[in-house]
């Protein structure tokens, strides 16, 4: 499988202008999934204009986002606030994977940070559950940045069935180094490939810290390659990974922490697509 990530800023507010990067981006550089950083169709600061610029269902952006997916064959993986379809007027921190089929995938954040200069507990409705997504062959378990610091947001997904797990991220430059660290603890403690795409800029004073990468079920680094592409920042930059989702499924055998956890009494019953 064959990764795009996006480590790229978005300009806050335009939504229109953020699709017409991602459309540009995935069909000028294939892949079989590509993925982009967390509320990039919004951008991270943006107040109140979160209600305004949320997606909702056969909007303009998400038809944008379609029609790219089917004529590339490409998933694309994108944050975004989602307005919800269950209480009116309440919106969602999300990352959207938008299929080749046309088909669009939501999985809301479940940790929203309220600390320090994140508001997200204010301008957001969290969710209690994740669900794998089935991309290809492959289900792949999606994550949104804080989510990552906790261990039973990929454990969900890992006994669910997830061969592949996705985290798209809107965090500082001094969150860096933790993320270094949880990244491939997730990876390890789930024998699972686990992916990384940080945004980078700045926004109302806050630094974004890329370190966008991709590790293997061991836990160990990836080979990413660089792709040639404009960027407006500095600190952008468009990689490719080549990942075998199937890998892990050799090398739990030799790590069997689902197995050993998934046997145990209350374990959390197994989901379906």
């Amino acid at each position: 499988m064959r990764l795009l990530l996006g480590q790229l800023a978005p300009v806050p507010g335009d939504v229109a202008g953020n699709v017409t990067r991602i459309s540009e981006i995935v069909r000028t550089s294939p892949a079989d999934v590509a993925v982009f950083p967390e509320l990039f169709l919004s951008g991270y600061r943006v107040g109140d204009r979160v209600h305004r610029l949320a997606l909702r269902e056969d909007d303009a952006p998400t038809e944008a986002l379609r029609a790219v997916a089917r004529e590339t064959k490409t998933t694309v993986v994108v944050g975004a606030p989602v307005a919800s379809i269950d209480r009116k007027g309440e919106v969602h921190n999300a990352v959207v994977a938008v299929l080749p089929s046309e088909e669009v995938f939501v999985q809301v954040k479940r940790y929203l940070p309220t600390f320090g200069p994140f508001e997200e507990g204010v301008q957001f409705t969290a969710t209690d559950a994740s669900r794998p997504v089935a991309v290809g062959p492959y289900p792949v378990g999606l994550e949104i940045c804080y989510d990552v610091f906790f261990p039973e947001v990929s454990r969900q997904l890992a006994l669910a069935g997830s061969e592949l797990l996705i985290a798209v991220s809107a965090a500082p430059v001094t969150s860096r180094k933790l993320f270094d660290r949880l990244l491939p603890a997730r990876a390890i403690e789930n024998a699972l490939p686990m992916v990384y795409v940080n945004r980078v800029g700045v926004e109302d004073g806050i630094v974004f810290g890329g370190g966008s990468g991709a590790w293997d079920a061991r836990g160990e680094p990836l080979a990413l390659t660089s792709v040639s592409a404009s960027t407006r920042e500095a600190d952008e930059a468009l990689h490719v990974v080549e990942i075998d989702p199937s890998e892990s499924a050799r090398w739990r055998p030799f790590r069997p922490v689902l197995r050993d956890i998934a046997s145990r009494p209350g374990a959390p019953p197994p989901l379906s697509l």
